[in-house]
């Protein structure tokens, strides 16, 4: 534990538990800035918005990110964060619900959730933090492995394709979608800003440095700053990806704001109508 006189930041002072601190990530791990990418959009957000703000999360590393924060949270079973969250904001409309979750726990355990709450459109933020592989467990291939990528279950490289996140929600149902690295700063807290104001389910996939494992076995960079390098040389506009063919594309990250539709209504609007429908106020 930390004395609290040690933390001088803003941030930190005003919204994390800095009792229990210093956190439990690795040296370098990405989910310290997406701490602070989501602290900054609620301090430009107001004291409103924070206030009726509850944080769900799931298992794995990322799953301990909002643990740290003087809010309500719930840290639920592997694969679960969406299905309490969508019991959650199904009860109380009013709540900014927040799940924070990893690619394992989103795409992997918990892939049958994220695209149901996608299609019925219901008013949770998704953050969802990619690191490439299953980093809480020893460094497993995850469905946002690099095909080809070597981890500690594809020794000889990974055979099977990578999810592409956007895409999939995009078919799904979502209504915001974006996509980021942490090198992105800004542009990510101003995602964050806009996905939590948003009235519909949004999705902001953050791709994250994990020296420990995905920067040893993926990049070969186990130094968090080369990891944050290769982001930023690695990382394309969507705008600029649209002129490029496949193969300029392999390997790249196509970053930047995907989806942004106001046509589809949430889904505890359309609940709050069956339920007048029901007593018979709206026929």
């Amino acid at each position: 534990m930390l004395p609290e006189a040690e933390f001088e930041h803003v941030l930190a002072k005003k919204y994390m538990r800095t009792e229990i601190m210093p956190h439990a990530f690795c040296p370098g791990c990405g989910l310290g800035i997406i701490e602070r990418m989501i602290l900054m959009a609620f301090e430009e957000l107001g004291q409103e918005e924070w206030d009726r703000t509850v944080f769900v999360s799931g298992i794995g590393c990322s799953g301990w990110t909002p643990l740290y924060f003087r809010r309500d949270a719930a840290h639920t079973l592997h694969g679960r964060a969406l299905a309490f969250a969508t019991a959650l904001k199904a009860s109380r409309p009013d709540l900014n619900v927040v799940v924070v979750m990893g690619d394992g726990d989103s795409m992997g355990i918990g892939g049958n959730h994220l695209i149901h709450a996608a299609r019925r459109n219901i008013g949770i933020t998704a953050i969802i933090a990619t690191n490439m592989l299953y980093s809480l467990t020893g460094g497993q291939m995850s469905p946002t492995t690099p095909e080809g990528a070597r981890t500690n279950t594809t020794p000889y490289g990974n055979i099977e394709p990578n999810f592409n996140l956007m895409e999939l929600l995009k078919a799904a149902g979502a209504t915001y979608l974006a996509r980021w690295t942490t090198y992105h700063f800004i542009q990510a807290k101003n995602s964050i800003k806009k996905a939590v104001k948003h009235k519909g389910f949004a999705a902001i996939e953050i791709v994250f440095q994990c020296p420990t494992y995905a920067g040893r076995y993926i990049l070969n960079r186990p130094d968090p700053r080369d990891m944050m390098q290769w982001f930023k040389e690695n990382s394309i506009p969507l705008g600029v990806a649209k002129n490029k063919s496949p193969e300029e594309l392999r390997g790249k990250i196509i970053v930047g704001e995907y989806l942004h539709r106001t046509d589809r209504k949430e889904y505890t609007e359309r609940l709050r109508e069956l339920e007048e429908r029901a007593k018979g106020k709206g026929r």
